[in-house]
C-alpha cells in the first residue's frame, strides 16, 4: 500500500514508522531482524531501508603499493525490502539514489521493486563520496532528487528509458523526497531550499520526510512556509534520539542543525553515555508527544541499527 494511503486511512491518527540500515556485506541478515522485532509491536506501517554508496578502498599488494578499488559497504537494500515485507507483511521502502546510478541502472532498480510488489520509493539526490568536498553527478545518471522523482513518475506513466519497451503494464510508486527544517547544508538560503522542495513535489513527488531535528518549531515552521508556497502533499517529521555524548558535537558537523541550548546543557551535565541514552529517550518521546497533539501525519524515527530507544520511545507514545 502506499504511504499516503496509509496516512489516509489513519483518519487523523498519527502513525509510527522508522528507518534502518542494512547490515555491512558479510554480515547476516538475522542480526537486522533482531532489531526490527521488537518494533513490530507498534504496527509499523512502513519501513525505509537506507543505501549507501559506493566508496573506494585501498588493497595492499604484495609489492606493498596499494591498488585502489570501489565497493558498496552496504548492499541489499532492494532484497532487504522485499525480505522484510513478505516476513513481517509490511511495506518495505527502498532509498533510490541519484549518485552512483546511471539512469539505466536506476530503472532496473526500479524495475526489480515493481517485480517485488515494492509500492513505495524514497528518492534522493545522495550525498558527496567520502573523498569529495562537494557532490559530483555520477555521468549518465540524475543530477538532482527532482530529475530522479521525474523519472519514476514518467514509469509510472509506462515510460522507459530510450523508448525501447511498449507494455500496458506500467508501475505506480508513491514517490517520497526529504526535506529539510534547518536548509539542506549546500542551499544558500531557506528559501532556495523550499523552492527546490517545491521542484520536487511538482515533478511527481507524493509526501516528504524531514531531516532530523531537535527543536519541534524548527519543523512546524518548516511545514508553515511549505504550505505558503504550494506544497500540499504530506510532511512526515523525522526523529532521531540522541544516543552519546559525541552527538552534540558530530550531527551539527555532518547534518547542518543545530541542537536547543536547554538540550546542549542536558548533555553536558550527563556523567557517562548510559545517562546520554535516557536523555536522548525522554527529549524524544517530549517531541513526539508534541508533534502527535500538533497533527503530525507520522512520526518516523532515524534507527540506524539498534532498536532499544526507539522501542522505550514508542511505548511511551504509541
Amino acid at each position: 500500500m502506499k504511504v499516503t494511503d496509509h496516512i489516509k486511512q489513519a483518519n487523523g491518527k498519527t502513525l509510527f514508522s522508522f528507518e534502518i540500515v542494512p547490515p555491512q556485506k558479510g554480515q547476516n541478515i538475522h542480526d537486522l531482524y533482531n532489531n526490527v522485532d521488537p518494533l513490530m509491536e507498534f504496527k509499523p506501517p512502513f519501513i525505509d531501508v537506507t543505501t549507501s554508496r559506493e566508496e573506494f578502498v585501498y588493497i595492499k599488494k604484495e609489492n606493498g603499493l596499494l591498488e585502489q578499488k570501489m565497493t558498496r559497504m552496504r548492499p541489499g537494500t532492494v532484497g532487504i525490502c522485499a525480505a522484510l515485507k513478505y516476513k513481517y507483511d509490511v511495506d518495505a521502502i527502498p532509498h533510490v539514489l541519484c549518485g552512483g546510478f546511471t539512469k539505466e541502472e536506476t530503472e532496473y532498480v526500479l524495475v526489480d521493486c515493481h517485480y517485488l510488489g515494492l509500492d513505495n520509493i524514497m528518492a534522493l539526490r545522495g550525498d558527496a563520496m567520502k573523498h569529495e568536498q562537494y557532490f559530483i553527478p555520477t555521468v549518465g545518471g540524475n543530477n538532482y532528487a527532482a530529475e530522479l522523482v521525474k523519472q519514476i513518475h514518467e514509469l509510472n506513466q509506462g515510460k522507459y528509458l530510450h523508448e525501447i519497451i511498449e507494455t500496458p503494464h506500467k508501475s505506480d510508486f508513491c514517490i517520497g523526497v526529504a526535506g529539510y527544517p534547518e536548509k539542506h547544508l549546500e542551499a544558500p538560503s531557506m528559501e532556495t531550499d523550499l523552492r527546490r522542495l517545491k521542484e520536487k513535489v511538482d515533478a511527481g513527488a507524493d509526501y516528504v520526510v524531514t531531516q532530523m531535528f531537535f527543536d519541534n518549531q524548527k519543523y512546524f515552521n518548516f511545514v508553515e512556509k511549505a504550505r505558503s508556497i504550494g506544497i500540499t502533499v504530506p510532511i512526515i517529521p523525522g526523529i532521531k534520539p540522541i544516543a552519546i555524548k559525541r552527538h552534540q558535537q558530530v550531527l551539527p558537523q555532518i547534518f547542518r542543525l543545530d541542537l536547543p541550548e536547554e538540550l546542549i546543557l542536558e548533555i553536558e551535565a550527563c556523567k557517562d553515555n548510559k545517562q546520554v541514552r535516557q536523555l536522548g529517550i525522554e527529549w524524544a518521546i517530549q517531541q513526539s508527544k508534541d508533534l502527535i497533539a500538533n497533527g503530525a501525519p507520522v512520526v518516523h524515527f532515524y534507527s540506524m541499527g539498534k532498536s532499544d530507544n526507539i522501542k522505550a520511545i514508542a511505548k511511551e507514545v504509541f
